[in-house]
């Protein structure tokens, strides 16, 4: 079952027509969680990767773990993780 939620459009609430855009939103999702940083969401304050912290580790090991942490603690199954230089590729579904 994929999950449906007020879009996002450069991080503010996208509007049509006068109403909020709904929509499939696993992806804005995996996005949200990567950016945030423990902390930025008040009423779940443990959640986020916060993905800027790992700029400098050059062990994805641990980026990846987190990934999969944080995924597994929304409800996905992360299928894949993989890098490609500065790419992250991530597979995973609800």
């Amino acid at each position: 079952m994929m999950p449906n939620d007020l879009i996002l459009e450069d991080y503010d609430l996208q509007i049509k027509n006068g109403d909020f855009v709904v929509g499939e939103s696993t992806r804005q999702h995996q996005n949200l969680l990567l950016l945030a940083d423990k902390g930025e969401f008040k009423q779940f304050p443990t959640i986020g990767v916060g993905i800027l912290r790992y700029l400098e580790d050059y062990n994805g090991d641990n980026l990846a773990r987190e990934i999969r942490t944080e995924f597994n603690r929304d409800g996905m199954t992360v299928r894949e993780i993989k890098f490609t230089g500065s790419k992250i590729d991530i597979t995973a579904t609800y």
